[in-house]
């Protein structure tokens, strides 16, 4: 594990505390279990953005030169 330093405002650090031990938690933790979830969903867009370029790349579909109108569009 890497140690970091954070500034963060001292009203934010009271009311985070007090979050974190009403779960029985840490602030540390909160900011471990945040900071891992945001890689993690990053890590997911962007396997997922290489597979939509993947499977775009490998496609055979021929897109016609049909166009619609914006009327169109919205017709119901």
């Amino acid at each position: 594990m890497k140690n970091i330093t954070l500034s963060i405002d001292e009203d934010v650090v009271r009311t985070v505390r007090r979050y974190a031990a009403e779960r029985g938690s840490t602030v540390n933790a909160l900011v471990r279990e945040f900071l891992t979830g945001l890689a993690n969903r990053e890590d997911h867009a962007r396997k997922a953005r290489q597979r939509i370029r993947q499977l775009s790349e490998q496609s055979t579909a021929q897109v016609g030169s049909r166009s619609w109108t914006r009327e169109e569009l919205h017709e119901r």
